[in-house]
């Protein structure tokens, strides 16, 4: 299983991570200030996921020890897919065509970082209490 959450989180890290050059080209253009109409949430927001991927990365050596930092990759990505649908519809509702592909992928990535989340360590919060009764 430590196998398994490893090359997950590599391939979310990536992921995310990869969006770094989305946001340079944004930044590059002036993209979110010309095209977007001073739209400087997308750059704010790709940075986010950019640094993101990079502490992904980085947990894919030991990652039972960043637990919480999984979980809440997972459930970031869970909320954004759920704001994302929501608009989606909303656009839909107001006749604008809005693609629902990142909606699913953002669900998707969020619900297994969720599922590869490493459960905690009981033993840990009991080893030192064994050891007192060991030294007594």
């Amino acid at each position: 299983m430590e196998r398994a959450r490893q090359i997950v989180l590599a391939l979310a890290g990536l992921l995310y991570f990869a969006l770094l050059y989305p946001l340079c080209s944004d930044l590059w253009h002036s993209h979110w200030l010309v095209d977007m109409n001073s739209n400087d949430c997308e750059p704010m927001f790709l940075s986010f996921y950019v640094g993101l991927g990079l502490f992904l990365l980085l947990a894919v050596r030991k990652p039972s020890e960043h637990r919480s930092l999984i979980a809440f990759a997972g459930w970031s990505s869970l909320l954004h897919a759920s704001v994302m649908a929501i608009e989606t519809v909303e656009a839909w509702s107001h006749g604008v065509h809005r693609d629902y592909n990142d909606v699913v992928i953002a669900g998707i990535v969020g619900a297994v970082l969720l599922a590869i989340t490493p459960t905690k360590r009981r033993e840990a919060a009991t080893a030192p209490s064994a050891e007192v009764q060991k030294q007594g």
